[in-house]
């Protein structure tokens, strides 16, 4: 009897596989709803702190000046702005619009290009550049 030889799955470098734009958006899409809900006990406690009482707004006022705080916000402004953005590109693609190749991979850039274009904006008003 022939002895069937089995083939393993072989190592598959993720660094070397070329993914396309719209699996970058995805990848993407999962790490920005982990760094929301991860960051949630800290937009809630800032939340307490803006609505309690004029002396804890005077301590969200000192927290959020520090240059940190405001990289962190930074981070979790383009996390909502891409998982929003792509959450909608989903919901399209949910309905057959835009399923198609060329218009996927439209959409894709799309998302990532209005994602990082409305951080940019807000950003520049996080950061008190107007």
């Amino acid at each position: 009897m022939t002895e069937i030889i089995k083939r393993r799955p072989k190592y598959l470098n993720l660094v070397e596989i070329k993914l396309p734009l719209a699996g970058f958006a995805s990848i993407l899409h999962r790490v920005s709803g982990i760094g929301l809900f991860l960051m949630l006990p800290l937009l809630i406690w800032l939340l307490q702190l803006s609505l309690a009482s004029a002396e804890s707004f005077e301590t969200l006022s000192a927290v959020v000046a520090h240059p940190l705080v405001k990289l962190i916000l930074l981070g979790l402004l383009w996390a909502f702005l891409h998982h929003f953005c792509m959450g909608i590109r989903i919901l399209l693609i949910d309905v057959q619009i835009g399923v198609e190749k060329e218009q996927a991979r439209a959409s894709a850039k799309a998302v990532l290009a209005v994602s990082l274009a409305l951080t940019a904006v807000l950003g520049l008003k996080l950061l008190g550049a107007y």
